[in-house]
């Protein structure tokens, strides 16, 4: 007997909730006072005529949300740094210990309600039309533990009728999970993974110049795999189900230059950062000064959104260097139109330059990342060889292929591309993927993307 399209999203909801429970249950908590809060908040935006009424209710929003945040995700970062500070005014100061617990996906949901908020006050948005469908845009299983981050004009209006796979649709959301799969699983895991960690993960060892190169590189693809594999796997789940979720992900590594850099890579979030920090800090409409701050400020930020460290800070602040720099040479050069081979060129040095800033992302601290870096230019003629020729050799083979096969997709979309295939390569493709994951000995890592 077939169920109305309101008792499919219930019992969705529950399935979405079971979902976040089997890793913690008591933080469903935490789901239901971020749904609760910005709902009401979003319905009182609507219904007061006192635009400090209005501007009230939305703070409640960012304050509830960002305390949730900053004390489970911060609590303990704020708390060392506190201790440095009166250790550096002469107070011996012995702060309590706090056992905190981060919640998977909090940074994820948290910025997906306050999106929902923040798009109501400013009047971008409609609140929803029922709790239901609220309740669902936050909960959704597909993107609620690491993306991509949704907004409400893009998720609620798609529970509003109901949904049905066509067969097209779940073809396409099979195979974009089998190969989501396959990067995590057989190229993220098992091949680039254990190439970083003998560089990054191994407490003593010095890397000479070839070590620190290919460790990086191989965290460089690893993090790609990984976390594009998550995304292209929820795309994927929610496409069976019969919902369209945003791109996250769109062959960053064949960008040219870090803006391009950043309208590939983490799409959903850069974005989000884009419309709800850099315009509301002045953006680009208020001169340089303004312009240059707003930059550097959303990247230092988007930095400390990835972990509670100050590698991250600077992991941001070199990208936000990167931008301004670019920048620069824009206004400078604003006429020069490269060839093929300038182009190239300008792609290859993005990507190195971006690999400089994994290793902050990827080092246990600030030491380990000056090691790192110092090896990459030759300053430590004490190195001894870390990496195998069998783990230098699959690094560049993996890490290459990545890379070419990003070039070569730079223009085009997947979905036109394997439009354009025979189905039974695809087929073929497919199972071979299919067969690499069911027979790779992982240690089921889970995703890297989770910690944030």
């Amino acid at each position: 007997m077939p169920f109305r399209w309101t008792t499919k999203k219930v019992n969705l909801l529950v399935a979405s909730y079971l979902f976040y429970a089997a890793w913690n249950p008591p933080f469903v908590i935490l789901l239901w006072v971020s749904t609760l809060v910005d709902w009401w908040a979003a319905k009182k935006l609507v219904d007061a005529q006192n635009p400090h009424a209005r501007r009230a209710w939305m703070l409640l929003s960012v304050v509830v949300n960002l305390g949730m945040l900053a004390y489970f995700k911060y609590g303990g970062f704020l708390m060392e740094n506190f201790q440095v500070l009166m250790a550096s005014l002469g107070v011996a100061y012995q702060p309590p210990k706090l056992d905190i617990v981060l919640p998977v996906g909090i940074s994820f949901y948290t910025f997906a309600t306050l999106s929902y908020t923040l798009d109501v006050y400013l009047r971008r948005a409609k609140p929803a039309s029922n709790f239901l469908d609220y309740a669902l845009f936050v909960t959704f299983f597909p993107h609620l533990v690491a993306g991509p981050i949704m907004r409400p004009t893009e998720l609620v209006p798609q529970f509003a009728r109901e949904r049905r796979a066509t067969a097209d649709q779940l073809r396409f959301g099979l195979a974009l999970m089998v190969l989501g799969l396959f990067q995590k699983i057989v190229l993220a895991d098992g091949f680039l993974g254990p190439a970083a960690e003998a560089v990054y993960d191994a407490p003593g060892r010095i890397p000479g110049t070839l070590d620190a190169w290919m460790g990086t590189l191989a965290f460089s693809g690893q993090i790609f795999c990984d976390f594009a594999g998550y995304s292209t796997t929820a795309i994927g789940a929610a496409m069976c189900l019969g919902f369209a979720m945003p791109d996250n992900f769109r062959f960053p590594y064949a960008a040219v230059g870090f803006s391009d850099f950043w309208r590939r890579w983490h799409i959903t979030l850069s974005s989000w950062l884009r419309d709800y920090l850099y315009i509301p800090l002045g953006g680009n409409r208020h001169g340089e000064a303004r312009t240059y701050f707003a930059l550097m400020a959303t990247m230092l930020l988007g930095g400390l959104w990835h972990g509670a460290s100050w590698t991250f800070v600077v992991w941001g602040g070199l990208h936000g260097l990167y931008l301004a720099a670019e920048r620069v040479l824009r206004a400078r050069f604003q006429g020069y139109r490269p060839g093929p081979l300038a182009l190239f060129g300008l792609g290859l040095l993005t990507y190195a330059l971006i690999n400089i800033t994994w290793v902050f992302f990827r080092a246990q601290g600030f030491g380990q990342a000056w090691t790192i870096l110092r090896g990459m230019f030759g300053g430590n003629p004490e190195a001894k060889p870390i990496l195998t020729t069998a783990h230098l050799a699959m690094v560049a083979l993996i890490v290459g292929g990545i890379v070419i096969a990003h070039w070569l997709m730079r223009s085009r979309t997947l979905e036109a591309m394997l439009a354009r295939r025979h189905p039974v390569q695809l087929s073929a493709a497919l199972g071979v993927m299919a067969f690499a994951v069911v027979a790779a000995q992982g240690a089921g890592n889970a995703f890297i993307y989770f910690q944030f």
